[in-house]
């Protein structure tokens, strides 16, 4: 049984982010994509930015800064400022370029600042292509069951309660998947999965801060007035970043949340993931698996705190929660303690 607290866990810290083109200084001294201390131009070099970049940034610092003008840069205004100016000579060079073709500089895609379901998240943020919204069911799932297979001690120490399960499966399925990402999260998928192409956590149009926890529509100014955070309990993933489906449990796809609310408990609301069929294993084999039945569909939650330990990674049948053995779990029309059948906001007009 799913115990009744959830704790809130130490705010996640990033390092210099590359969102848009565009670079911010955060709180943490590790490159976005390696883990490693950005220390030196050399790091520029070697996948901190984009690899499109990677060439035309080093040409940029090599030929508008001389040595010692480079080096007083570096001890006066920092690496980020050095980085920035770069990117401004990137741009010249490039929009050059196009100019010596006789064709203009292309523009940047204009930031799509509509909110067309007025639910709080942008539409920049939305999956709009199959694609996507299907490479991040799977890699959501994927990394979430994952947590419920692997040896306890193995399990990262962020995910402490049902909340920090969402949260830390949601950002990693936004994530670049390569072999930094692996060697990370020992995570070596079964078959091999495309990343999302709209955009990269943390390089998103609203940098680590993912989750919405205000009410209301977005508005622009939400990206810089604490509308969103990288923490989000469950309440509030409910409310401000997934919508209601159904209270019927055969509309779920690989992805979504089954929300409780427990009144009598101190954290009443609790969640778990729907991840389908296993893409890790099945216990009658992939090949005699019945197709569409609904036999092998299998949810993960994390219990958080049980008294004073520390809880645990769940993974269970459909068919065994909506027997239960406490009612109050089934996801069932008649169980008033079941909220039903949510999705994330980024997926919304996928259906």
């Amino acid at each position: 049984m799913p115990p009744p607290r959830e704790s809130r866990p130490a705010t996640a810290k990033f390092g210099i982010s590359l969102a848009s083109s565009v670079l911010s200084e955060d709180c943490d001294a590790r490159s976005v994509r390696s883990g490693r201390t950005v220390k030196s131009r050399a790091d520029l070099r070697g996948g901190f930015l984009p690899r499109a970049l990677r060439q035309d940034v080093d040409n940029a610092l090599n030929s508008t800064l001389s040595s010692r003008a480079r080096t007083a840069a570096l001890r006066a205004a920092g690496l980020a400022a050095v980085a920035l100016s770069a990117l401004v000579a990137v741009g010249v060079t490039r929009a050059a370029r196009h100019a010596a073709r006789g064709a203009a500089a292309p523009a940047a895609p204009p930031m799509d600042w509509q909110d067309r379901f007025a639910d709080g998240t942008p539409d920049f943020l939305r999956l709009d292509s199959p694609a996507d919204q299907e490479a991040f069911r799977r890699w959501f799932t994927l990394i979430a069951e994952y947590q419920a297979l692997r040896p306890p001690s193995d399990v990262p120490p962020e995910i402490d309660d049902c909340a920090a399960l969402l949260r830390y499966s949601y950002r990693n399925a936004l994530r670049e998947h390569d072999a930094d990402w692996v060697r990370e999260n020992g995570i070596v998928p079964p078959s091999a999965l495309p990343s999302i192409e709209k955009y990269r956590y943390p390089m998103t149009p609203l940098g680590a801060a993912l989750f919405r926890v205000r009410p209301g529509p977005f508005r622009p100014g939400d990206v810089k007035n604490g509308a969103f955070a990288e923490f989000a309990d469950a309440k509030t993933l409910k409310d401000f970043n997934a919508y209601f489906l159904s209270r019927d449990i055969r509309v779920a796809r690989p992805g979504d949340i089954l929300f409780f609310r427990q009144l009598e408990q101190d954290s009443p609301f609790h969640s778990m993931i729907f991840v389908g069929r296993s893409q890790w294993l099945s216990a009658n084999g992939p090949e005699r698996a019945i197709p569409d039945s609904g036999a092998d569909d299998f949810l993960v939650y994390d219990t958080g705190p049980i008294g004073k330990s520390r809880g645990e990674m769940r993974r269970m049948r459909l068919a065994e929660l909506l027997q239960y053995p406490s009612p109050r779990w089934r996801p069932l029309p008649g169980n008033s303690n079941f909220l039903g059948v949510y999705r994330w906001n980024i997926l919304r007009g996928a259906e």
